[in-house]
């Protein structure tokens, strides 16, 4: 077992080097709320003996992407164990809002004493690592424990991970690692192929579809955007645009083709829902800055800038989990991290509640659905803010063109559905 000591020299060295940052980081983001024995492998321990599935996911968006997987789990074999992990104090959360009765903790380091300790305490029959979670020595030990590891709602961008891990002093470690996962359900087939160039072995490589077209919740409406609006004093009688996971630089964009929108349509709304909750603060100073009053979801108070009489509100989306609230809300959508290079965001719970989509020129990380919706005229481009009035105006003068986008996207959803069913039976196969 010469790797994980190798590795844990490596980690070493990388401590090293940057605990500076890590302490920076600290002090900005203050603790995390997660106890310190879980990041050293001291995990809840199950002390059931049934068969154990262990799902991790870095984030929030992979931890709503395990939801039709732990209920398809849960319809098919009731009597198995599902525990979930995460990386990130919002995937922790959300993995307790979601899983109240399930086990759930903070991923331990990938030292090879936390992931021993770790799996000694969970015994899982199978790990499954949602899009492109991979840790060398995790996937190393669960192989010498005969503990099969598997990637499901695979996902492997060319401009970052392909890339990283093709560099020449990374690339042994990683061959290694790619090798030695049992099987692979990618989103498509491009991912496939880079799957199987990243080092997994083609006949372990399968196109299983994005259960992300599973997880989207099909309707016209749902619980709480009512109280939602009633509380922010969005008014449903008046159009909405609803700007959602902005990154930096892009509610600056936003702000200018609203200034523009105002000039024909003067009753327009406008809610931001930004990706990181630490913009927050900044983005409701740059609202204010521009001369808006900025209704803040967190605090339902508005901070009004200086020497401005009856300032517009602007929506604050500063809360977590409510997203979906502000989509269902919404006139039109546009869905963020798109318009500046940050590789997009999820496009398919906008499409799944029937809502005419807008995106920028950046879509890397989520092409495939984008590429669907855009077929299939459920989405459209903009490149700037000027294009962004432009395309807003168009769909607010024309109703039929928001209904026929909206049903649209909606219908492209639905035919791709069915990517859970198939990991879900791998899973089981695997068990048995």
């Amino acid at each position: 077992m010469m790797f994980p000591i190798f590795m844990d020299f490596l980690y070493g060295l990388a401590l090293l080097v940057g605990w500076p940052y890590l302490v920076y980081r600290r002090l900005v983001r203050g603790p995390s709320g997660t106890p310190l024995r879980e990041y050293f492998g001291r995990v809840p321990a199950r002390l059931v003996s049934a068969h154990c599935v262990w799902l991790h996911g870095v984030s929030l968006g992979e931890i709503n992407a395990t939801r039709t997987i732990v209920a398809e789990l849960h319809r098919r074999s009731p009597d198995i164990a599902v525990v979930v992990s995460s990386t990130t104090r919002t995937g922790r959360d959300q993995a307790r809002k979601l899983y109240p009765r399930l086990v759930t903790f903070r991923m331990p380091l990938d030292l090879s004493f936390a992931v021993r300790q770790a799996l000694s305490r969970l015994r899982p029959s199978v790990i499954v690592l949602m899009e492109l979670e991979v840790w060398p020595n995790l996937i190393e030990i669960a192989a010498g424990y005969d503990i099969p590891v598997i990637i499901a709602n695979g996902r492997a961008t060319a401009e970052k991970s392909v890339r990283w891990f093709t560099r020449p002093v990374i690339r042994l470690v990683a061959r290694r690692m790619f090798r030695r996962l049992h099987w692979v359900g990618a989103q498509d087939r491009t991912y496939q192929a880079r799957f199987i160039e990243l080092g997994v072995a083609p006949e372990r490589v399968e196109v299983t579809g994005s259960v992300k077209y599973d997880a989207a919740e099909i309707g016209d409406r749902i619980e709480g955007q009512d109280e939602l609006a009633h509380e922010m004093g969005i008014l449903p009688t008046r159009p909405l645009l609803t700007c959602g996971s902005t990154g930096p630089g892009e509610e600056a964009i936003v702000l200018d083709a609203y200034a523009r929108l105002m000039e024909q349509f003067p009753d327009l709304q406008l809610a931001i829902v930004p990706r990181k909750p630490e913009r927050f603060d900044e983005v409701a100073q740059l609202i204010v800055q521009r001369g808006y009053a900025c209704l803040r979801r967190s605090t339902g108070a508005p901070v009004v800038p200086a020497g401005v009489t009856e300032p517009r509100p602007v929506f604050l989306g500063d809360t977590m989990g409510e997203l979906r609230k502000f989509y269902a809300l919404a006139t039109v959508v546009l869905v963020g991290r798109s318009l500046v290079p940050m590789g997009g965001s999820d496009v398919m719970e906008a499409a799944g509640l029937g809502k005419p989509i807008l995106v920028g020129p950046h879509t890397d990380n989520f092409a495939e659905a984008v590429n669907l919706l855009l077929a299939e005229g459920g989405c459209r481009r903009a490149n700037s803010a000027d294009a962004l009035a432009a395309v807003v105006s168009d769909l607010l003068r024309h109703p039929d063109r928001r209904r026929q986008m909206g049903q649209a996207g909606r219908a492209a959803i639905i035919s791709r559905r069915g990517a859970t069913a198939r990991i879900v039976e791998r899973i089981l196969g695997l068990l048995q």
